[in-house]
């Protein structure tokens, strides 16, 4: 069977805020979009279009930007910081695809998911060989506590959406809890990412552990700004299934401010609203004056989380790198200023 992928292997360019950022390592972020591409040639030919397909759509590669960046920030990017980026991002992906079956999402970065156009059969399949695949070549690096980080922030992602699933239309998720999970499925993979870009750069541990919470924090707030998306954005200029959050029960922060400024009947009409997962209806609720700043709130959690990721990273050598870290937290900062009414 042949498979048509579409724009698959244009680069990514993001647009907005995100551009200026990118641009200090446009090359490099140029080669890790070659080597992920090159990825699906590890596949048996017969299913390569699948896996180009799988890997090649246009994401802002956050991940790989984080890891190159904090490598830059305290030495040089060599290939291994290259090598990172793409393992980083592959590991990502396969979670991308695990979401969308759960989801059952129908649109990913402005073309059909894998589940909708091949099944969920062939997608979980293709989840799985992405992790392996990442996996495996993390196995490359010579230092095992590479390696080994990897494999522990790939666990970490897994158990966050493990625990996000049981806690599926859960009423009595805490914000704590919300902020654990986000922090576990999203956080992980950006702080592993700053963590070895440290290493690969022979940082000392405390600028190695600087970095890691400084993706820990930015991570965990890109998270919420998604969280805002899902409910308060638009299909036209995201280019995904929105409300597939709530309408699989995934209680996202905007949703739990709502909920805890209710109480009486009123907690008790909104409390049936999420249980019936009617996503249209909340998302009014959360833009009119009924909604008592729970969109507000949501994005000063975020913001909030910004400027420690930013205080994490002062004391960093001063270079365009360490400079393009502050500005990914501003220009994540921007991103969610969009969603103030």
């Amino acid at each position: 069977m042949e498979v048509t992928v579409p724009s698959a292997f244009a680069p990514t360019v993001p647009n907005g805020p995100l551009s200026r950022v990118t641009e200090v390592v446009r090359r490099e972020l140029d080669d890790v979009e070659s080597r992920i591409i090159a990825q699906a040639s590890s596949f048996d030919p017969a299913v390569e279009g699948y896996v180009s397909y799988a890997i090649g759509g246009r994401g802002k590669r956050l991940r790989p930007l984080v890891a190159l960046l904090s490598g830059g920030a305290v030495g040089a990017i060599t290939s291994q910081h290259v090598d990172l980026a793409v393992i980083v991002e592959l590991i990502h992906v396969a979670t991308l695809v695990h979401d969308d079956i759960v989801d059952e999402a129908e649109w990913r970065r402005a073309q059909p998911t894998l589940n909708a156009r091949w099944g969920n059969s062939l997608s979980v399949l293709l989840g799985d060989w992405l992790f392996a695949h990442a996996l495996n070549l993390s196995a490359g690096f010579e230092q095992v506590e590479v390696s080994r980080a990897i494999a522990r922030a790939a666990r970490e992602v897994c158990t966050g959406e493990i625990i996000q699933t049981q806690r599926r239309f859960d009423l009595h998720l805490g914000i704590d809890d919300y902020l654990r999970i986000i922090g576990m499925k999203t956080g992980s993979l950006f702080a592993v990412a700053g963590e070895l870009g440290g290493v690969l750069s022979k940082a000392d541990s405390a600028t190695q552990n600087s970095l890691k919470v400084f993706g820990q924090k930015i991570g965990t707030a890109y998270q919420i700004y998604d969280d805002c998306i899902d409910i308060a954005g638009t299909e036209r200029l995201t280019g995904k299934t929105l409300g597939s959050d709530l309408k699989k029960g995934k209680l996202t922060l905007p949703v739990l401010m709502l909920l805890g400024g209710r109480n009486g009947s009123d907690k008790e009409h909104l409390s049936q609203l999420i249980l019936d997962a009617r996503f249209e209806e909340i998302a009014q609720l959360l833009g009119s004056s009924q909604a008592n700043g729970a969109l507000s709130a949501s994005i000063e959690a975020g913001q909030n989380l910004i400027s420690e990721a930013q205080a994490e990273i002062e004391n960093l050598p001063s270079n365009p790198y360490t400079g393009a870290l502050v500005g990914l937290g501003d220009a994540f900062r921007e991103m969610l200023e969009q969603f103030r009414s």
